[in-house]
């Protein structure tokens, strides 16, 4: 069956939660829950035809409902970090929660990831597809303004995994929505010797809590030169002060090189060797988080109760630039009434081939 859905099982506050199954007609198969709109599971074939589930997550809902680091949610209403929680919008400061350290993060301390949302699937003449929304009112983790959002996942017959993004909002806000799954392309183990390239020459520093500094920094003579495919590993240990600052890893944001606004294209591209799997980004958004699970640490049980040691997933957001609201150099994050906001990102997935 292209579309199925199963009842996943309830939450501490007594509201039922549904998971649904997208198949495509080469046997990939998508498994998103509608708590938090989250991606349970992407079973994809080898070089082989071997299919394996290369998402991190849980066998059960009751996890999802605890702490973790957000795996495979939607997030929302702000991916990424917010300086001490604060913002304007004309003359008026807004005070979010504040929930990593002396940041705001993801949405607060009950993001959009933490959310039901409604659903509603259907089979398209491209792959079955699944469209969820959710209701965010005014005030909501100190937001303004009720926003309407709304996140459709398509399983294409071309293996792609294809997300578009839609909201709108009754008063001026900031809006930055991405997913945040974990990808091992393996099924298991570190992915330190998976092989990435992300198409952009410059990334943001951060200062010591996270937040980007404000400047454009060429990767040229750095480690986060991934203009051509390299092993994620290959530069950890070179004592970089932007690694260690991230816990011994990438968890930046890159800006990626774009001929045109709007358009969805190539961002990163993603091998590991072994398997040969590989998955393309492409996105409609100006920049992407490269986050390689630098603060994973093994205590979290996960699916077959694999241990998520660090490095053990990889995540790449696509998204607005973290802290934008108080970087007016940065592509805006603000939404006003009778506005859309409205993005796409794709995964492409398959076997060892060249693309972009």
């Amino acid at each position: 069956m292209p579309v199925s859905k199963q009842h996943f099982g309830t939450t501490h506050d007594g509201f039922p939660v549904e998971c649904y199954s997208l198949s495509n007609n080469n046997g990939l198969e998508a498994r998103i829950m509608t708590y938090g709109a989250t991606l349970l599971s992407l079973n994809v074939p080898d070089r082989a035809g071997n299919f394996t589930d290369v998402i991190l997550g849980f066998d059960t809902l009751e996890p999802y409902i605890e702490e973790h680091p957000y795996f495979g949610g939607i997030i929302g209403r702000y991916a990424n970090r917010i300086a001490r929680g604060l913002f304007r919008i004309d003359e008026t400061t807004y005070r979010l929660s504040i929930n990593n350290g002396p940041n705001h993060l993801h949405g607060g301390k009950c993001g959009f990831d933490r959310r039901i949302w409604n659903a509603h699937a259907e089979e398209k003449t491209t792959g079955p597809q699944l469209t969820l929304d959710y209701f965010s009112p005014h005030g909501e983790e100190g937001y303004p303004g009720n926003l309407q959002a709304e996140v459709r996942y398509t399983l294409t017959h071309e293996n792609e995994l294809r997300l578009d993004y839609r909201a709108e909002t009754d008063a001026p806000t900031i809006i930055n929505l991405t997913n945040h799954a974990y990808f091992n392309l393996a099924g298991k183990g570190l992915v330190l010797d998976h092989q990435l390239r992300l198409i952009a020459e410059h990334f943001l520093p951060v200062d010591e809590t996270l937040i980007p500094t404000g400047d454009y920094a060429h990767v040229a003579d750095t480690p986060m030169d991934f203009r051509r495919a390299a092993a994620i590993g290959a530069s950890l240990d070179t004592g970089n002060e932007q690694l260690r600052r991230a816990n011994g890893g990438y968890d930046h944001n890159w800006i990626l090189t774009k001929n045109h606004e709007n358009i969805c294209t190539l961002a990163a591209e993603v091998t590991e060797p072994l398997s040969g799997r590989q998955m393309l980004v492409y996105t409609t958004q100006p920049g992407i988080q490269f986050y390689s699970g630098n603060f994973l640490d093994g205590t979290l049980k996960g699916k077959d109760g694999t241990a998520y040691e660090k490095h053990t997933g990889l995540c790449l957001e696509t998204q607005h630039f973290p802290d934008s609201p108080n970087h007016p150099a940065f592509p805006s994050t603000l939404l006003k009434p009778a506005e859309f906001y409205q993005h796409t990102t794709v995964y492409r997935f398959g076997p060892d081939h060249a693309d972009g």
